[in-house]
């Protein structure tokens, strides 16, 4: 294969400024336009900072077969979890899906009165904030440009993977 410009360090070090920029531009978009987001809504970002933290520990982990293919498995697995709580919420947004007509519990009283497992599922489940379009750009609601940025990141994996870097 070609050689790739970039080493396994600065690969790894530019998706990890991406991952977490993108969280950053989310809580820039939620503060600008005085937005409250929604339990999947952060579990995207939370999924998005998971993600950017493994890029981030494999910059500096050498790379050798099995740290790789171990990377390719961990990375895709949390690309692949992130693409499916963004279509889940992007069908909830297009009620393909029924969410409950209330916003539900807050997040901060979730993770402070219910059980780690109980406020977790409470999290993934969805609540009628989930529904709602606050905010678009070019068309695309926040869940579609977050499917977008999960699917770049599994590609983007699965490419650094083929490249076989040093």
């Amino acid at each position: 294969m070609k050689k790739f410009f970039l080493s396994h360090r600065q690969a790894h070090l530019i998706a990890f400024i991406a991952a977490y920029s993108l969280v950053a531009l989310a809580v820039f978009i939620q503060n600008k336009f005085n937005l409250e987001p929604c339990p999947l809504c952060v579990t995207q970002r939370i999924i998005f900072m998971v993600l950017g933290l493994l890029f981030l520990i494999n910059a500096f982990i050498k790379p050798t077969y099995l740290t790789k293919k171990l990377s390719l498995v961990v990375l895709s697995i949390t690309s692949i979890t992130g693409m499916v709580f963004s279509f889940k919420h992007i069908l909830i947004q297009s009620k393909a899906i029924s969410a409950p007509n209330e916003c539900g519990v807050d997040l901060n009283y979730m993770f402070e009165n219910f059980p780690f497992s109980k406020a977790l599922n409470l999290l993934f489940k969805g609540t009628g904030d989930c529904s709602h379009i606050d905010w678009t750009l070019l068309g695309l609601t926040l869940p579609e440009l977050a499917l977008i940025g999960f699917v770049s990141f599994f590609i983007y994996t699965v490419f650094l993977f083929r490249m076989n870097l040093k």
